[in-house]
């Protein structure tokens, strides 16, 4: 990337005063927790998969229908999510979303069959929706856009802590309890948290802030709108080019994280004959490595900001990097003779996906007017989560046909180059207010 192309940057950030610190800090501090919970709560089903198919009789293909309740309903459920935040604000949609998919992460203790299971994980869907556009919107709204980059990895790396996490302590409680009372106390920790966000977090619009603490916020970006998003302006971003681009882009990013984090303790224990103790902990080491692609990747944009590089640019050349990366080492697992190898390149392979997934991210702040930050996240994982929702149904059919994963990572890794092709040449311009209204 050379300097002719690089944008001319503000002198020098103005300085947070400490209110504003605080806030910061009591928003990443929460919403870190909130995405260990979240990805505990999704990685649950995973981890019990052997257990809970023997105690109700269920098929790989069930199971795999299984996981994609959940992230069908959580698909659809970006919508009005995003619509919600950008009206009402993160405090309460967040809140009561955290609350909502808690209780039903706790009924999940108390199944009998399959179709009950299913409705829990529907309702687990619909809680979970606004959790990623309001992280979103909240950096975007207490952050710098120079000093955006860091904290987003902080927040996104909650997910990957939370799935690393997942194994090694979901295995611990199942091996105590049961998976049943597994669901309730990991509920109950959800709902403790929702307490805490809704009474210690605050919108922007509900505080007062001094004329330095604004000229701080808004230092390089356009000033945030007070006026709320409308139906009109937000069904308009569906004829945007770009919206659609983003849509397909992260699709590759989502199919291949969900594929993971629903398959990944299976794959362990059919494919490399791990057991379930063992799996909890070997299962961890890739979700740690998803975890660091995500602190690099927020150093490299806040760099590359700092230096004065095209924010737009810059973002998308490093998803397209991250994503084609993944999509290699995903066909490189197939190719493993061990479980050491396989495990390596499984670790890189989240590496790489979570390094391009936080930068677009990032790019929804860059590329879209404040207001309609929160709407435009959810748009994007909308269009995303109902492709990457294929890929537990394939993953568990491909493994009744044909009793091994390879094909299915296959698919996988050809799913993620497309999406690295969609954010090279379809994601062009930024999204204008008065385009979109």
């Amino acid at each position: 990337m050379q300097a002719s192309s690089l944008e001319i940057a503000p002198p020098e950030i103005l300085a947070r005063s400490n209110k504003i610190k605080r806030i910061q800090t009591i928003s990443l501090t929460l919403l870190f927790l909130a995405g260990i919970i979240n990805f505990l709560d999704r990685g649950s089903l995973s981890i019990a998969n052997q257990t809970i198919r023997m105690d109700l009789g269920l098929s790989a293909t069930q199971f795999g229908f299984l996981l994609s309740a959940f992230s069908l309903s959580y698909g659809i459920s970006q919508l009005p999510s995003g619509l919600l935040l950008d009206r009402f604000g993160p405090r309460v949609i967040l809140g009561g979303g955290l609350l909502f998919w808690s209780c039903m992460q706790a009924l999940a203790g108390s199944v009998s069959s399959f179709s009950h299971f299913i409705m829990l994980r529907i309702g687990l869907g619909i809680g979970e929706a606004p959790f990623m556009p309001s992280g979103v919107k909240v950096v975007n709204d207490w952050f710098n856009i120079k000093k955006r980059g860091l904290p987003m990895g902080i927040f996104n790396s909650s997910t990957t802590l939370g799935q690393a996490f997942a194994p090694p302590i979901l295995v611990a409680l199942m091996l105590a309890f049961g998976w049943r009372m597994m669901f309730l106390i990991i509920g109950i920790a959800g709902m403790v948290i929702a307490l805490c966000w809704y009474a210690w977090y605050r919108n922007r619009d509900q505080l007062s802030l001094n004329a330095e603490e604004t000229a701080y916020l808004d230092q390089g970006s356009k000033p945030l709108a007070s006026n709320r998003l409308s139906f009109r302006e937000w069904g308009s971003l569906f004829k945007r080019r770009t919206v659609w681009g983003m849509i397909l882009g992260f699709s590759g990013v989502n199919y291949t994280g969900w594929l993971y984090l629903a398959w990944l303790p299976g794959y362990l224990q059919a494919e490399r004959g791990l057991s379930l103790a063992n799996t909890g902990w070997v299962a961890a080491i890739p979700f740690l490595f998803g975890s660091l692609g995500m602190l690099v990747n927020g150093l490299v944009a806040d760099k590359l900001a700092n230096l004065g590089y095209s924010l737009l640019k810059s973002r998308k050349t490093l998803i397209c990097f991250g994503l084609i990366c993944s999509a290699a080492c995903t066909l490189l697992v197939i190719q493993s003779s061990s479980t050491a190898m396989a495990v390596s390149f499984i670790s890189l392979a989240l590496f790489f996906i979570h390094f391009a997934g936080t930068s677009a991210w990032g790019l929804v702040q860059i590329i879209a007017p404040s207001r309609m930050v929160a709407s435009l996240s959810s748009i994007q994982n909308f269009g995303s989560f109902i492709c990457a929702s294929f890929a537990p149904i394939v993953t568990g059919w491909v493994l009744d046909t044909t009793g091994s994963f390879n094909w299915a990572l296959v698919v996988c890794s050809c799913v993620t180059f497309a999406g690295a092709l969609s954010y090279f040449f379809i994601v062009k311009n930024p999204i204008e207010a008065a385009d979109a209204a």
